[in-house]
């Protein structure tokens, strides 16, 4: 069986790469079962253990095992870990294993760049990235490949990690900058990418630009919010999976108090299938937590790069006589 390293996912793969097969297994019928989400509790840092399998009718099968621990940012140790298991659809027979971490990191670029090519203004020109963990260059890399941003801020709660940040994207040829105040960033940004660990509101509906897109990925269990009430009233609301309505506070809280309708809330397999949207949508808002035929369509990509990578060094083998 094929191992597939954190290095080596992130050296064969970009975000820009993925968002086709992403969108693709989005719309074209994949097996996808209720993920198991499991709440570890207090005595496990306040941590949740994933289960996400998904299969391809006549193709491959997978699953993620993870586990998401927010506290591990105070500790030196990576908010999610995990494995990714791929199978051969005819045999079930292991293939590759992949590292989770890695493939989480992509897929989830990969699905905020699905849904805000639907979604964000087609003129958008300032991008606010709220957040500066390892998520944040992976969501700015795949939202700068559907949308071609004049400018990109960037702000965290720790400036210091927003500047660094901001001068990484300089030098990759970014048109980065740090913000220090979040109310003026949100107020000049057409889309705000978040993905924080907050568990009360960082943006205000209040700051929104009448056509803003707000791509919220950041929470995943109910107490955890990156966003008040006024920010999904009257908006388009949309997320990757219904089960967002009970694992997200951002979702969850304003339906509960009856702000949202769960009927207003749309899921972008959906809404993909229905094709391009004309109308003005005034404020859009994609929530995240993620769905196994994302991972699987991530790791069916990881793994065919592995092979052609391989393959190739080897034909470069035999050419030199070694």
């Amino acid at each position: 069986m094929l191992r597939v390293s954190y290095e080596a996912v992130l050296k064969l793969v970009s975000v820009a790469a993925l968002v086709p097969d992403v969108r693709q297994a989005l719309i074209s019928g994949l097996m996808c079962p209720p993920r198991g989400h499991h709440e570890l509790g207090s005595a496990n840092a306040d941590g949740a253990f994933l289960i996400m399998p998904a299969w391809r009718p006549g193709g491959a099968l997978g699953v993620k095992i993870a586990t998401a621990f927010p506290r591990n940012h105070d500790r030196g140790h990576p908010f999610i870990q995990g494995e990714f298991l791929l199978f051969d659809g005819a045999t079930g027979t292991p293939v590759a294993s992949i590292d989770g971490r890695a493939l989480t990191l992509l897929r989830t670029a990969a699905v905020s760049a699905v849904a805000a090519d639907l979604l964000a203004p087609p003129a958008a020109e300032t991008l606010l990235m709220v957040g500066t963990g390892a998520l944040a260059p992976h969501l700015i890399a795949g939202h700068l490949s559907i949308r071609k941003y004049a400018e990109v801020l960037v702000w965290g709660r720790d400036p210091g990690k927003a500047a660094s940040l901001a001068r990484q994207l300089r030098q990759d040829g970014i048109e980065a900058t740090a913000a220090d105040d979040l109310q003026r960033a949100a107020r000049h940004a057409d889309v705000i990418c978040s993905a924080t660990s907050s568990q009360t509101p960082l943006i205000r509906g209040a700051w929104l630009k009448p056509r803003a897109h707000l791509d919220l990925v950041g929470s995943f269990q109910p107490w955890m919010r990156e966003s008040d009430d006024d920010c999904v009233r009257g908006a388009l609301v949309v997320t990757d999976t219904l089960g967002a309505l009970a694992e997200s506070g951002d979702l969850l809280d304003p339906v509960t108090r009856g702000v949202l309708a769960r009927e207003r809330v749309f899921l972008l397999e959906e809404m993909l299938r229905r094709g391009p949207l004309t109308q003005d949508l005034g404020v859009s808002v994609f929530k995240s937590v993620g769905v196994a035929t994302s991972d699987l369509a991530a790791a069916e990509h990881i793994y065919a790069r592995m092979i052609e990578t391989s393959q190739r060094a080897g034909r470069a083998a035999i050419a030199s006589g070694s």
